[in-house]
């Protein structure tokens, strides 16, 4: 790697660290220059515009989701044991164990970003929560497929229902505070397991 381009990656870890915490529309490049020590004119040559930073930084939280999440319980069996590996590590990744100092990352600016109009940074976190579901319902069909749930079990069905449970647990935790967030996610998830298997 070279010098420009372990510059450009830790201004990216800076700047996926600050919006964590105070938004994509907080992230300035005066900010970011603070946190990282480079003018703002050097952060220019890296970043021709604000808008191709937010982006960069939607790719660098989907790098990070990728390694601490996905690859990971991709490696466990096919099916059901996946599935859980999956929501067990989406749980870490919003209480910050896996993640970012402001917890989910994708939940936190899919909040801030819901109303804006489409252009590439909007377009991009879309494309990566159409990915998301889409993971999840490729992994529970898998489930079928080994015999685990119901042949007639819809998968695109249980990828919104899980999506739900995980952005209701982010929402108790996060704003509310809700010390019994995750074990009331977990519920919930045991539920969509025993409904799926009926």
């Amino acid at each position: 790697m070279s010098k420009g381009e372990e510059t450009r990656a830790a201004v990216l870890d800076e700047a996926t660290r600050q919006v964590s915490l105070v938004g994509m529309n907080g992230l300035t490049i005066g900010l970011l220059a603070e946190r990282t020590g480079l003018s703002k004119s050097g952060l220019f040559a890296h970043f021709k515009s604000k808008e191709q930073l937010q982006v960069a930084v939607i790719d660098r939280a989907v790098e990070l989701f990728a390694e601490r999440v996905i690859r990971p319980a991709l490696k466990t069996p096919r099916g059901e044991q996946r599935l859980r590996e999956l929501f067990d590590r989406k749980l870490r990744w919003d209480s910050g164990d896996l993640s970012l100092p402001g917890g989910c990352f994708f939940a936190s600016v899919s909040a801030e970003l819901d109303d804006a109009p489409p252009g590439p940074v909007r377009d991009r976190l879309v494309q990566v929560e159409l990915d998301y579901a889409d993971t999840l319902a490729t992994v529970f069909r898998t489930g079928i497929s080994e015999g685990q749930f119901r042949a007639d079990a819809d998968p695109e069905q249980y990828a919104f229902d899980i999506r739900g449970v995980l952005l209701s647990c982010h929402h108790a935790s996060r704003l509310l505070a809700d010390p019994k967030a995750q074990d009331r996610a977990r519920t919930a998830f045991e539920a969509l397991i025993r409904a799926a298997k009926k």
